[in-house]
């Protein structure tokens, strides 16, 4: 499979750099994938340092957590897809570190971020380690045992 994403990423880029040289000219074109890429390496100082001050005002408290994390791994995402090398890469990774862009995108990774976490969490069994007070002898704990949360409501094998 990453071998066929691979070709299939190979053409996108060499379409889109042969359309491009086609309507504007080869020596524009190579100008413009030069400037797309310039600009993105400006924009991932700029973003990633507002990324980083929203993530610091959500430590605090002082911002809503969701969005600075939506924004930090749309910045991410938006500065690996410069780093690699082609047109299309570079415009949507471009698109990945504009604000505007990304307050459209945000609520997209947002939705998809919250299901993860669900089905992931949904997937652990909860096994919260109990200790009792008498189980502790100078900081050192004795014994511990594990609950196991709340009883499921599916039936037994046997009933």
């Amino acid at each position: 499979m990453p071998a066929v994403l691979f070709v299939l990423y190979l053409v996108v880029e060499f379409a889109a750099l042969f359309g491009l040289s086609q309507l504007i000219g080869t020596f524009p074109a190579i100008l413009v994938l030069i400037g797309v890429s310039a600009a993105g390496v400006l924009l991932i100082r700029s973003q990633g340092r507002r990324v980083f001050a929203q993530l610091g005002r959500a430590g605090r408290g002082e911002a809503v957590p969701g969005a600075a994390v939506a924004n930090g791994v749309l910045v991410a995402a938006g500065a690996f897809l410069i780093s690699i090398p082609g047109l299309v890469t570079s415009v949507v990774g471009l698109l990945f570190l504009l604000p505007p862009t990304r307050f459209v995108i945000r609520p997209f990774v947002t939705t998809l971020g919250a299901r993860r976490l669900g089905r992931m969490a949904a997937a652990m069994p909860y096994r919260g380690v109990v200790i009792d007070g008498d189980d502790v002898v100078d900081g050192a704990v004795v014994s511990e045992w594990y609950d196991d949360g709340p009883p499921s409501t599916r039936r037994a094998i046997g009933d």
